[in-house]
């Protein structure tokens, strides 16, 4: 099995805005990761409860499997969340607290994809990505989150 790591990471500072790839971020509690349109409130769904928009993260396999399955070229930036795993089957976390490199995060709920989503990327990914959309998570602890930075169970 693939060691459970982060493998790309993104920002963006406005909503409906392509994510930034970044080599590290600074995650907050109660905030997301600095510089992201969370963080500023401006994303699209930042009314949502608290903790439901700090940070969002997406399997590389699940990435893949579109191309495989579903014919559809996304790069990982194109999935619009902030963190991209390899090796971690994030539904399994709902619910859990983990962290990633030093940082602790608990999962909150699944990143079902939405027609917003597929309405900046490209028809077919809302149903190419239901219930591999990702994860919706809360910072528990400040610090940086890097690439390479391994995920485990808290």
């Amino acid at each position: 099995m693939e060691k459970p790591e982060v493998v790309s990471l993104y920002i963006s500072a406005e909503a409906r805005q392509l994510p930034t790839s970044v080599n590290e971020a600074h995650a907050v509690p109660g905030k997301g990761l600095e510089g992201d349109r969370y963080f500023n409130r401006t994303g699209t769904f930042s009314t949502h409860p608290a903790g439901d928009n700090e940070l969002t993260l997406i399997e590389i396999e699940a990435i893949d499997a579109l191309r495989g399955e579903c014919k559809l070229e996304m790069k990982p930036a194109d999935a619009r969340r902030n963190i991209v795993t390899r090796g971690v089957a994030l539904n399994h976390l709902v619910g859990r607290e983990f962290k990633i490199g030093t940082v602790s995060l608990r999962g909150i709920r699944l990143c079902e994809p939405c027609s917003h989503l597929e309405s900046l990327t490209m028809p077919g990914v809302k149903s190419g990505l239901v219930h591999r959309g990702g994860l919706r998570a809360q910072v528990l602890t400040e610090g940086m989150i890097r690439v390479g930075d391994p995920v485990c169970k808290a």
